[in-house]
């Protein structure tokens, strides 16, 4: 009986497809808000009643559409605003909602505290406003994708909605200027050409997605985690990297309490980015002989990346072999350039968000499409 109570849950939850919520109707009022600024400060419908034109852009953090509009969105905002345009943007996504291997174009989640450092990061010249606690506004306006721009004229009446324009990529010019277009005619006094056009950018991570994040999570353990063996030359070619790939080589070990304490940044930075040009390899430190213990230990961390043990004793040799400039203490961590250019090597931890960072801008891998 419980189980046919919660199979009937699920399906009143699910009975509906939440893409497919209906967005705003051209000719609709705007609907008020009161939803918290990356500022700390909290702004409402009413906090932007002296503009003549006001755009509430949808967007958000880790969509690689999204990010590729950034700087177009500020020229909008930089350039009307002595005119009277207000521009506020609002991530509509629940950060919980939002799977791994979604993130491969982003060094930023669609938390709230990510928003502070994209919105500094990239100098936002427009309120930026989160939304993904509870969704109340979003469901309201009914973005379907990110970016999705809705525009209204004086008296908050929605005069366009949809696209910005019609070329995704930072670097090329589009055809069709919609966004602009609407506002030029709104700020004339004149109908708006084109009032709807369609979206194209990144779902929108509704709460009920959310079980697409912990199937993820399920899918982590299902996945084989093997340590293979590697002697002098198999290490020299590791580091000569012709994969065509950014190669992040961590070497660690069972006895090094920090080592462990941070695989799992590395396995998260793994699942981020591995299904782009980029590989993680971990270099167990331990002797031969503990071989079976360090793989214990790759598999209740759930390290099904490409894991290896050092085939000898001689740690010093390993030392060499890695990096003459390495002093031998644990964990150290290179990043290799397709072309075996070392880019980044520490010894010590890590921090994963400058990694995250260093990963998504190397021309190996990149923010967009």
């Amino acid at each position: 009986m419980k189980k046919l109570f919660g199979l009937l849950i699920f399906a009143i939850l699910f009975s509906f497809k939440p893409d497919e919520r209906p967005s705003l109707a051209i000719g609709a009022s705007a609907p008020n808000f009161n939803l918290k600024g990356v500022d700390g400060k909290m702004y409402t419908l009413q906090s932007f009643a002296k503009a003549k034109v006001l755009a509430i852009v949808f967007t958000c953090n880790h969509c690689p559409t999204a990010q590729a509009y950034e700087d177009r969105i500020k020229k909008i905002a930089a350039e009307y605003k002595a005119k009277g345009v207000q521009v506020v943007a609002i991530s509509p996504n629940d950060p919980t909602s939002v799977r791994l291997d979604e993130m491969g174009y982003t060094d930023l989640g669609d938390t709230y505290e990510d928003m502070k450092i994209r919105s500094k990061n990239a100098n936002f010249n427009f309120p930026y406003l989160f939304d993904g606690d509870t969704e109340i506004t979003s469901k309201k306006y009914g973005p379907v994708a990110t970016p999705h721009i809705f525009i209204f004229d004086e008296k908050r009446i929605l005069r366009y909605s949809g696209r910005i324009d019609d070329v995704e990529k930072p670097t090329g010019k589009p055809k069709s200027l919609d966004a602009r277009n609407a506002i030029e005619a709104l700020l004339a006094g004149k109908t708006v050409p084109v009032e709807k056009t369609k979206t194209f950018g990144c779902s929108i991570k509704w709460k009920e997605k959310e079980v697409l994040t912990n199937n993820e999570k399920e899918s982590w353990a299902k996945e084989p985690v093997a340590l293979e063996n590697i002697d002098e030359e198999g290490i020299k070619k590791l580091l000569k990297n012709d994969s065509g790939k950014l190669r992040l080589v961590n070497v660690w070990a069972t006895w090094c309490g920090p080592c462990v304490a941070e695989i799992p940044d590395f396995l998260n930075i793994n699942r981020m980015y591995r299904h782009r040009d980029f590989e993680l390899i971990t270099i167990s430190a331990d002797k031969p002989d503990k071989k079976e213990k360090a793989l214990a230990t790759l598999k209740r961390l759930q390290a099904s990346s490409k894991n290896y043990i050092f085939n000898s004793d001689d740690a010093y040799k390993l030392i060499e072999l890695i990096d003459p400039k390495w002093q031998g203490a644990l964990p150290y961590t290179l990043l290799i350039e397709p072309n075996g250019k070392i880019i980044y090597q520490k010894q010590g931890t890590i921090n994963p968000m400058k990694m995250k960072t260093m990963i998504v801008e190397n021309p190996s891998v990149g923010r967009y499409f």
